[in-house]
């Protein structure tokens, strides 16, 4: 046995031989992903905008980022997540107002918030005065941020989220409570950012994913965040230019990469732009 281990690994014929071993143990990574592929072929009705649960131990890395970031006990931003997962009446928010859209038929009428539980968990850890999240597409992010500004008004700590889309009909999800504590800005981003006189505490990038556009709304904001301002960045698994921006600003960098559950998509992420 050891001779032929030796024969596989040390000669041309033995990796000609490897082939069908190599293709075997990547084929066990690679089946389950396009199982899951067929499943969601036929059973979602989503286009874009995936969304998902995220595995148990991604959760928990989600949650020693965002205690990382904030520098507030693991046992608080727990909390935080539990709550967002426990919330039964946001959930029967998102499915009933999904339900009622006329985008209906490209959207799940269920309500799986991926790294999104992370945005939530930010809000409630930081209790930001001012949120600024560009793209609201349907309004699932900008309920999950109201929902954690509605507890952080009950906490005796308010704040307010301002939105902003291209789309004149998006944020159909964004209706009462959440819309007490938020506002969509309709119109380019940039130019909606130019009109913000408050200070940010909490800036959210999920607009346009072009890079350069992405940049600008960075440079844009810059002036307009407070000291302990944190930018959280939807772009990261594939643009560089939160970390260069913050390289240039002085700021520190870090990354999570989301790990879908029962999911073909590989996941995107939270980049974080803050100050140490």
């Amino acid at each position: 046995m050891e001779k032929l281990k030796h024969f596989l690994k040390t000669t041309a014929a033995g990796r000609i031989l490897l082939i069908p071993y190599r293709f075997w143990f990547g084929a066990h990574y690679v089946i389950p992903t396009f199982k899951q592929l067929l499943h969601w072929t036929f059973t979602s009705r989503e286009i874009d905008n995936f969304t998902y649960d995220l595995t148990a131990l991604n959760r928990q890395y989600l949650i020693a980022f965002v205690a990382t970031v904030t520098h507030q006990p693991v046992g608080d931003v727990q909390r935080y997540i539990d709550e967002i997962v426990h919330d039964q009446a946001l959930h029967d928010h998102i499915v009933r107002f999904t339900q009622q859209a006329p985008e209906r038929y490209i959207a799940d009428s269920t309500a799986k918030y991926s790294r999104r539980i992370g945005w939530y968990a930010f809000v409630r850890a930081m209790k930001p005065k001012i949120v600024v999240e560009t793209g609201t597409n349907k309004g699932l992010g900008s309920c999950i941020i109201a929902a954690a500004l509605k507890r952080n008004a009950h906490d005796g700590a308010p704040g307010y989220l301002y939105t902003t889309d291209i789309d004149p009909v998006a944020g159909y999800l964004l209706q009462l409570p959440y819309s007490e504590y938020a506002k969509i800005l309709y119109g380019d981003s940039i130019a909606s950012l130019n009109t913000l006189s408050q200070t940010i505490d909490l800036f959210i990038n999920d607009s346009d994913h072009s890079q350069e556009y992405e940049l600008r709304e960075y440079e844009t904001v810059q002036a307009k965040l407070s000291p302990r301002a944190i930018i959280l960045g939807d772009n990261v698994h594939c643009s560089s230019k939160l970390w260069e921006f913050s390289q240039r600003t002085k700021r520190a960098f870090l990354f999570f990469q989301e790990q879908p559950l029962h999911h073909w998509y590989a996941g995107a992420g939270i980049g974080v732009s803050y100050h140490l």
